[in-house]
């Protein structure tokens, strides 16, 4: 028999002296309730109740054996208890991972108003530029810059990632001004190492310029380039997130603004057997309504993922 319920029997007749009443109370036949306090008896070797025709006492062994089931017993009712709140309330932890440039300028400001919705999940927030293995970390959720590992994923797109020109002004007057994009090409470059020899791909109109930076120092960290772009050490491409502010306090000067440049793909994503848990399931509504991008934002994909990640 079921020991977990064997003992539920066995805290039920205790508490009422009666095998009878026990079975009144569970629903069952009062021949079922003798028979699981047998098969406990035989279990544990001992004898659990003294019985006469018309009630039922404990024995010393009993009594005690009564009073760890009915521990147990509601143990475990808390813990289901527990367990049925945290089906429609969002709490527990929630590991998140994201770009270092993203995470700094753009998520981690963010979070308060996440706060405000869910103040009951703990969030862990691993920042990296590397691209982390969701299963292997334990990560719940990804913010990823470029296209997706396999097709065990599904990403939720969000908004495209733009990226601006920039240099200080005071590398620019010592080095002259960019009229178009050929121009780069005689400039010092600063650029984030996983990208610093991909060619930078200009359009307007219908006019699309590829160039190759020659002169190029490479900081394998986004905020060091824009760091380096204000310290005049060169030009810089790198997020609008975290160049536009530079630049409206004239602290930097984006360079070919009526040129485009490619903007890159971001998602959010999540293991597709992963359960839906409410903390999840609340980041997730949270990211998509503060990051969001096009309506079709799942897909699932085998390219390589993309290195570049700022």
């Amino acid at each position: 028999m079921n020991l977990f319920r064997s003992m539920q029997v066995f805290v039920s007749t205790a508490q009422a002296r009666s095998m009878s009443a026990a079975a009144s109370k569970l629903g069952i036949s009062p021949a079922m309730v003798g028979q699981h306090i047998a098969a406990l008896e035989e279990r544990l070797g001992t004898r659990l109740l003294n019985r006469t025709t018309r009630r039922q006492s404990l024995t010393d062994f009993g009594s005690s054996y009564f009073e760890q089931c009915r521990d147990i017993l509601d143990r475990v009712a808390v813990a289901e208890q527990e367990a049925q709140v945290s089906q429609i309330d969002a709490r527990g932890q929630l590991r998140i991972t994201a770009p270092m440039t993203f995470g700094t300028e753009v998520l981690v400001p963010a979070l308060g108003r996440y706060r405000e919705l869910a103040p009951k999940v703990k969030l862990d927030i691993i920042l990296t530029d590397r691209n982390v293995d969701l299963i292997e970390e334990g990560i719940d959720v990804a913010f990823r810059i470029g296209t997706l590992p396999d097709n065990r994923l599904i990403a939720r797109r969000l908004a495209p990632y733009g990226m601006m020109i920039c240099a200080a002004p005071e590398y620019l007057a010592r080095n002259g001004a960019v009229d178009h994009p050929t121009g780069l090409s005689h400039h010092e470059i600063v650029a984030f190492t996983p990208a610093a020899r991909s060619p930078w791909k200009l359009s307007r109109g219908n006019e699309t310029v590829e160039v190759t930076p020659l002169q190029i120092t490479s900081v394998n960290s986004g905020q060091a380039v824009r760091a380096a772009a204000l310290a005049g050490l060169g030009v810089v491409m790198q997020p609008v997130v975290l160049l536009a502010p530079d630049v409206q306090s004239g602290k930097l000067v984006q360079l070919l603004p009526d040129w485009s440049l490619r903007q890159r793909r971001m998602s959010l994503l999540y293991y597709r057997d992963q359960r839906m848990t409410p903390r999840l399931r609340s980041f997730i509504s949270f990211a998509m309504a503060e990051f969001g991008g096009p309506p079709d934002d799942q897909i699932s994909e085998r390219n390589e993922m993309s290195t570049g990640n700022l």
